[in-house]
């Protein structure tokens, strides 16, 4: 039987959902900096400062916008890692109680470090514990899938 064919559907069903959320939560995060950039007037390319006055000048270091620039390369780093493990630790046959829920908390502490981090930033230690709420379950999905496939 192929590792395939023994992927429990529900788990499965479940790291898809997941998944797809977390590609909409980032593909909305540029819209998000867009909002950011047109409230605080902080344009970073000439040819769209012309487009509001010929007298606005580029602004490279808007807090607001470099916050939102920054939690959205947080979320290239860690959820792409995410998409790519999750689904190879399904093919360890996991406990599918386990794999449900460990997706769900991943999920759930990227949308919270978002929020936290750039939509209402609250102080420390908010943003680092959804970090770590879903970067422990990613490396523990690493390390049970290097463990199953070690030869």
């Amino acid at each position: 039987m192929s590792a395939f064919a023994s992927i429990n559907d529900a788990a499965l069903g479940v790291y898809i959902f997941w998944s797809s959320v977390l590609v909409l939560k980032m593909l909305l995060m540029s819209p998000l900096t867009s909002l950011y950039r047109i409230r605080n007037m902080a344009f970073a390319s000439p040819e769209d400062t012309v487009m509001i006055s010929k007298k606005l000048v580029p602004k490279y270091d808007d807090q607001d916008v470099e916050r939102v620039r920054r939690a959205h390369r947080n979320d290239l780093e860690n959820i792409l890692p995410f998409f790519v493990i999750g689904f190879l630790y399904l093919l360890t046959n996991p406990a599918p109680w386990l794999a449900i829920n460990l997706y769900r908390v991943v999920a759930a502490s990227r949308i919270l470090h978002t929020i936290v981090y750039a939509v209402v930033p609250i102080p420390q230690p908010a943003r680092f514990l959804a970090f770590v709420g879903a970067m422990f379950p990613t490396a523990y999905m690493a390390l049970q899938t290097i463990l199953y496939f070690m030869l």
